[in-house]
């Protein structure tokens, strides 16, 4: 038989656990299990505020809730000039359509500082395809390869032996807009607009090219580093679009026999050599000298 005291212990840690954590089934039933408030009647809790309610007199306003984080601005992806300039170039099915072509393309950094963009003149079906550096300051202004005083003096050499940009010849530059302080391209600029001088080639087929001034001579690879010791001599060149070699002539660039008058012999000689050239490959000018 079990002591007393021995109840009242077993009835007082039963009543603990009922307190605390509700009825345990691993326990035996009990009345005070059964009834455990009438056993020990419970202290009624203050009520919980409500979200609304502030806590205590003294409690600061709640802060409103925050804004969602905004998200990052999606990130542009970068073009590749070189690859755009490539693209058009490829597109492009006639020559009025390769000038649409470079107008389209914003990719040169000379373009910024350039009031126009100066791709080709003359004869779309010619077989002579003249080649210059690329567009100054006159060409700037009228919108076309080598004019003003320089292009107005090369129209009567070409003239001088039965040639004109209306019919036998078609004009270019490396560069199609104009060079700050009239400097050389450099090796950047003439790689953005490689792709439309090479496509040039592809669509007019020319027989022959020639060469204005030093730089555009050594950059189609048709004088070493003195024009003076190559002008007026024939020689072979294979551009970038061409299917073939092409004869080339580099000449004197004519805004430098404006300023050296006493060269033009230099440059009538060479006028000669074109006009043989002409009769050797049969090209059809207007009168034969």
């Amino acid at each position: 038989m079990t002591h007393p005291r021995q109840d009242r212990l077993a009835k007082s840690l039963i009543d603990f656990w009922a307190d605390m954590l509700g009825p345990d089934p691993d326990l035996p039933e009990t009345p005070a299990r059964l009834a455990p408030a009438e056993a020990h009647p419970a202290t009624p809790r203050p009520a919980e505020p409500k979200p609304s309610q502030s806590l205590s007199p003294s409690s600061p306003p709640s802060a409103p809730p925050s804004a969602p984080p905004s998200r990052p601005e999606p990130r542009r992806l970068q073009t590749d000039p070189a690859a755009e300039a490539r693209a058009l170039a490829r597109a492009a099915g006639s020559l009025p359509e390769l000038r649409a072509a470079v107008e389209a393309f914003t990719g040169c950094p000379l373009r910024a500082a350039a009031r126009s963009t100066v791709v080709w003149d003359g004869a779309a079906n010619s077989s002579i395809l003249v080649i210059d550096t690329g567009p100054g300051d006159d060409e700037d202004v009228s919108g076309q390869p080598v004019s003003g005083r320089a292009g107005r003096l090369f129209d009567r050499m070409l003239a001088s032996i039965g040639l004109s940009r209306e019919r036998q010849v078609c004009v270019t530059g490396l560069v199609y807009w104009r060079r700050p302080g009239n400097r050389p391209p450099t090796a950047a600029e003439l790689e953005l607009c490689s792709p439309f001088l090479a496509r040039h080639l592809e669509l007019l087929r020319p027989r022959m090219i020639l060469t204005l001034g030093a730089f555009a001579a050594k950059s189609m690879e048709a004088s070493g580093d003195d024009l003076m010791q190559a002008h007026g001599r024939r020689t072979v060149v294979s551009p970038p679009g061409s299917d073939a070699p092409i004869a080339c002539i580099p000449l004197l660039h004519p805004a430098y026999l404006l300023r050296r008058p006493q060269d033009k012999e230099k440059a009538w000689r060479d006028m000669l050599a074109v006009a043989d050239l002409c009769e050797d490959l049969r090209l059809v000018r207007d009168r034969g000298l």
